[in-house]
């Protein structure tokens, strides 16, 4: 029997101990169809919120779901544990800065952070009742997956499609490194339209400027073609302020004559259109920045200074030169990097790259072979490659990543690509294979590491690696699924087609789930960076339970931001506590009803068909919205089901039947009912609420079930009754809210007794309700129920039926 109340710290505990001992998720190939998930291996940057358990615990649904239909559901779990967001949470953790100690020191912190932070995320992922089998975990700084990652790297260098150069480049002056146009994001930030006079002989043109710190760097100014205050002057020569030498006025089309004055200078380099003009109109460059964020020391006037200090010095000097026409407060965007919110700059540097824009429309049209779920995504996704503007800078300066294996001649410079028996190779730590072609023995280490995108978007190679050594040989890619956030669309989604087609020339999945945000208020995004997230998961699991952070997570609508709010975990722990019940007050009858509960009836009585066709019929309908991903529909659904069918109606109209049947026609029908449709909700719940349904199902099911767990079992296994008419259960339930309605208005109990109810019906429910007229009389309690056939549905109760 169950308890009276529900323990959750207890019971939850308890079955996951169950599946851990019985294996219950163990990936084993056996001959059925695999279901297999990429799973978004979280960075190891700091500790989770509510946010990670809304998006995974979606994912975890369909993993579950999947398996109950009868697929072998492979299901790995991994971590991102190495570049950028790993090294700001050992700096942090133990006060230190990678700068400041040996690389070999650093990174040791390094793997004993992430080593600490991953064990605590597979604790919580547990503790939620994911489904996983952790015998597939990975890390990403694995030497398993460096050797994967850096093979791969070999084998695109090889084909042309992985090259370095030296160019401008993005770089992020905060972190010391250069990153990928991916990696920007957009800020409002306060700034200032600074008004400078150039002067072209006599005549000015002014020129408004967030960046007066760059002045000794203008290569050019640009106007626009058709802009007629200033297109008489296109080829002329303009002198730069201050610095005193002569640059070319240019006409671009890209020259906005209503921003600003219209009459913009091309430093070297203040933006991205900068850049473009730059390359287009082949200019000539001077050093305007350091990797540190400093101006260079050879800058006249604000050599040595902060980028921010430097354009404060040049205000003033402008100005006490009389030179500062305008000085105007604007805020305007720009371009950040997405780790640290730092703003951006341009410097030309020596890197690694992906050649990603060659191919970009073999990438817009691998969008069409996916599946997208939600469709719209699939806008995302495209855009950002139409818009594509660079290369993918593959290379990070910095000191906890996959090194790239490469060495170069310190007499000529060519690079020496490691072989592939040396993989995985640390370059600073270990000699290259053989010397160089021109006869040199020297060589200087590659020290920059690779992009942690550039290992993590290799997550299906991974999984592919993985399966092999548990026997599952060329099954992927494609994988089943990818499943993610919208924000790493341009990322982590992107990424991977690269890689996967670059690869193998095909897809890495046939579906992609696109996942929303949690907010934490209206527009902000609950996030680790941001420190937001304002009760943890492990306080949320303890206060109300994992399968209540489940349910929850399992209400949104699929792609979209939701807000978060201890208040609706309230609401699924009253859910929990109406499945407990319905749990204890079914099993207690069918305990009673043992005799008759095991052999299906030859005859079943109406109301017990329609219960397990609505459990049929939820089951498809389910099943349509979990195949496209739609978990809040699918859920949705069920809790139809649950509250309004099952409790609300036939529980209510059964109860009576349950007790005092009458004959043993009345008590197999009854018995098989209570347990089949009870067992059918049990099944289409125990996706969401893993461990209440196993609980109940271990408690009754499972000594009669050949399954050994709720979650190893299939849904619609059983067969069906003959089907109703649709409006049987339509009219049921009209008749009981009828009469409850009434009761309510006469400000009666709802125990009442009646008097005369009188049920008009169409002649085919006629027999149907006659069958179910105990059911409905006991149940509405009243003396005389008149059915009379009729075209359409109606229902009275006479004047003084009501005491």
């Amino acid at each position: 029997m169950l308890e009276p109340h529900y323990d959750a710290k207890k019971w939850e505990k308890a079955m996951q101990e169950l599946w851990e001992k019985e294996g219950t998720y163990r990936f084993l190939p056996d001959g059925r169809e695999v279901y297999s998930i990429d799973t978004p291996p979280p960075t190891v940057s700091g500790s989770l919120h509510i946010g990670h358990i809304f998006s995974y615990t979606q994912a975890e649904i369909i993993a579950r779901f999947q398996r109950m239909q009868g697929k072998n559901v492979f299901y790995p779990f991994g971590f991102d544990d190495n570049g950028l967001p790993s090294e700001r949470l050992t700096e942090k953790e133990h006060g230190v800065t990678a700068a400041s100690m040996p690389r070999s020191e650093f990174t040791r912190l390094c793997r004993e952070t992430t080593e600490q932070y991953r064990n605590e995320f597979q604790a919580l992922w547990k503790s939620m009742g994911f489904s996983v089998d952790w015998s597939l975990r990975y890390e990403t700084i694995s030497p398993a997956v460096q050797k994967l990652s850096q093979r791969s790297f070999l084998r695109l260098a090889r084909e042309g499609k992985a090259y370095q150069k030296e160019s401008p480049v993005l770089w992020c002056t905060n972190c010391r490194t250069s990153i990928a146009q991916a990696e920007l994001d957009t800020a409002e930030k306060d700034s200032a339209f600074h008004t400078i006079p150039f002067y072209v002989g006599t005549e000015m043109i002014p020129v408004a400027t967030t960046r007066p710190e760059l002045l000794y760097g203008c290569a050019a100014l640009f106007v626009h073609p058709d802009d007629t205050r200033y297109n008489h002057l296109i080829g002329k020569t303009a002198r730069v302020p201050l610095y005193e030498f002569d640059i070319p006025v240019l006409g671009d089309e890209k020259a906005d004559p209503e921003k600003g004055t219209g009459a913009v200078m091309c430093a070297t380099f203040g933006d991205t259109t900068d850049l473009e003009w730059f390359e287009k109109h082949h200019l000539p460059y001077k050093r305007m920045m350091e990797p540190n964020g400093r101006l260079p020391e050879s800058v006249p006037l604000v050599g040595g200074m902060k980028a921010a200090q430097a354009r404060v010095r040049m205000a003033e000097l402008l100005e006490e030169h009389g030179l500062l026409l305008k000085k105007e407060q604007i805020r305007h965007t720009v371009s950040v990097h997405e780790r640290c919110g730092k703003e951006v700059e341009i410097l030309p540097s020596r890197q690694w790259f992906f050649d990603i824009l060659s191919h970009k429309e073999r990438f817009l049209a691998a969008a069409d072979e996916i599946n997208w779920y939600p469709a719209s995504m699939k806008t995302r996704y495209l855009l950002w490659v139409q818009n594509l503007k660079w290369d993918w800078c593959i290379s990070r300066q910095r000191y906890f990543g996959v090194p790239f294996p490469v060495w170069y001649c310190k007499r000529c410079g060519k690079p020496i690509f490691a072989e592939e028996s040396q993989l995985p190779v640390n370059p600073v730590e270990c000699p290259p294979p053989h010397p160089c072609t021109c006869g040199c023995t020297e060589f200087v280490p590659e020290t920059a590491v690779m992009d942690t995108w550039a290992t993590s978007s290799l997550t299906p190679f991974i999984n592919a690696q993985n399966a092999e050594e548990h026997g599952l040989r060329d099954a992927f890619p494609p994988m089943s699924m990818r499943t993610q956030a919208h924000e790493i669309i341009r990322t982590w989604a992107f990424y991977s087609i690269v890689r996967s087609i670059y690869e193998t020339g095909q897809i890495p999945w046939k579906d992609i789930m696109i996942c929303g945000f949690v907010l934490a208020k209206k527009g902000e995004k609950i996030s680790k960076s941001k420190g937001n997230a304002v009760v943890s998961p492990n306080e949320l699991i303890k206060q109300y339970s994992a399968d209540s952070l489940r349910y929850w997570a399992a209400g949104a609508h699929l792609g979209t931001d939701t807000l978060f709010s201890q208040e609706e975990l309230k609401q699924s722990a009253r859910f929990l506590t109406k499945l407990w019940n319905a749990a204890k007050f079914t099993l207690g009858r069918l305990d009673a009803l043992a005799l008759y509960a095991d052999e299906k009836p030859e005859t079943l009585l109406p109301l017990d068909r329609w219960i397990l066709q609505r459990c049929a019929q939820t089951a498809s309908s389910a099943a349509q919205w979990l195949n496209r991903y739609e978990i809040g529909a699918a859920r949705h659904e069920i809790d139809n089901l649950f509250w309004k069918d099952y409790c609300d109606t036939y529980l209510e109209l059964v109860k009576n039947r349950s007790y005092n049947a009458k004959d043993e026609t009345e008590l197999r029908s009854t018995a098989w009912a209570l347990s089949h449709g009870f067992l059918s909700i049990l099944k289409l719940y125990a996706p969401f609420v893993p461990h209440m349904t196993e609980v109940i199902y271990q408690t009754y099911y499972c000594n009669r079930e050949a399954t050994p767990s709720i979650h190893l079992s299939r849904w619609d296994e059983k067969s069906l009754p003959a089907e109703l008419p649709e409006d049987f259960g339509t009219i049921i339930k009209q008749i009981l809210f009828e009469v409850r309605k009434q009761k309510s208005e006469r400000n009666l109990s709802l125990k009442a007794e009646l008097g005369d109810l009188t049920v008009t019906v169409p002649d085919e429910i006629l027999p149907l309700l006659e069958q179910t007229r105990s059911d409905l009389q006991s149940c509405c309690n009243c003396k005389n129920l008149h059915l009379i056939p009729g075209e359409s549905f109606s229902i009275a109760l006479s004047p003084e039926a009501v005491n």
